[in-house]
């Protein structure tokens, strides 16, 4: 059996972090652990409080679960402060963990901010060197590689420019960009792959980074060429997303369990 960690933010709505998480793993049948960074008071429509676990307890999460279970591959989700960060990268260093996917999860889809400002240059220098891939929106992939991006070209050169932080691939994702087609861009250094879908009309889209970079970490413990796993992954998303869960006032989650059935009692 592959287990699989996800060190992330857990979310009281249960549609990201590391609620979506554990739901990704249990679907994509790996065995799911985690490490609470941050528990947040939130639902479907905002965020109306973050509080975060000391860094040190974050890292005796990580260790406990490597010292008894056994890590196949892990995922980095919110990470709300530079202590917090350098606590979890020391921790995969000493224990060579991977292949580590860094989702790097800033802002809420609900607009709320959930990372300090100077989290961001920890990621940057701390963690990004030692993903085997990193998953920005286009929110995100601007904030990291300090650049607008709007279009395909600025995807393109975002990727570029994080690539150059440390990361072995780069997948920055299109889904936040107008249009009838979705393209997410994944990158090595020397070759643009192009993942491209009709834009499905769904509505409850909550979780949904969280759940690609998690079925991403999962993928890779069976299939360890990064393009197949994305693909991989990304099929199932897609499904996931096409039967989105009707609850709560705002955006709701994905059906993770979508392949075992769609009707719910």
């Amino acid at each position: 059996m592959k287990k699989v960690l996800t060190v992330a933010g857990s979310d009281s709505g249960g549609g990201a972090g590391i609620q979506a998480d554990l739901k990704t793993f249990a679907a994509l049948r790996v065995y799911g652990t985690s490490a609470v960074t941050a528990v947040t008071a939130q639902n479907t429509s905002r965020v109306t409080g973050v509080h975060s676990l000391p860094a040190e307890f974050v890292a005796k999460q990580v260790e406990a679960v490597v010292e008894d279970i056994g890590v196949d591959a892990l995922k980095t989700g919110m990470l709300a402060n530079p202590d917090i960060i350098n606590a979890v990268a020391e921790v995969i260093r000493r224990y060579n963990l991977g292949p580590l996917v860094v989702d790097p999860v800033m802002v809420a889809q609900s607009g709320d901010v959930l990372v300090e400002r100077a989290a961001i240059k920890a990621l940057r220098e701390e963690l990004l060197p030692l993903a085997a891939i990193v998953t920005p929106n286009l929110d995100e992939a601007t904030i990291l590689a300090d650049q607008e991006v709007k279009n395909l070209e600025d995807m393109k050169a975002a990727a570029q420019s994080i690539f150059s932080l440390g990361p072995d691939w780069v997948l920055v994702k299109g889904g936040h960009m107008e249009g009838n087609t979705v393209t997410d861009l994944l990158y090595d250094g020397s070759e643009f792959r192009y993942y491209t879908s009709s834009r499905l009309a769904a509505s409850n889209t909550h979780g949904s980074g969280c759940t690609y970079a998690a079925a991403i970490t999962a993928m890779l413990t069976r299939n360890p060429e990064v393009p197949e796993a994305v693909g991989l992954a990304r099929e199932y998303l897609l499904a996931a997303l096409a039967e989105g869960i009707n609850i709560g006032k705002g955006s709701g989650p994905l059906h993770h369990f979508v392949h075992y059935y769609r009707e719910w009692a």
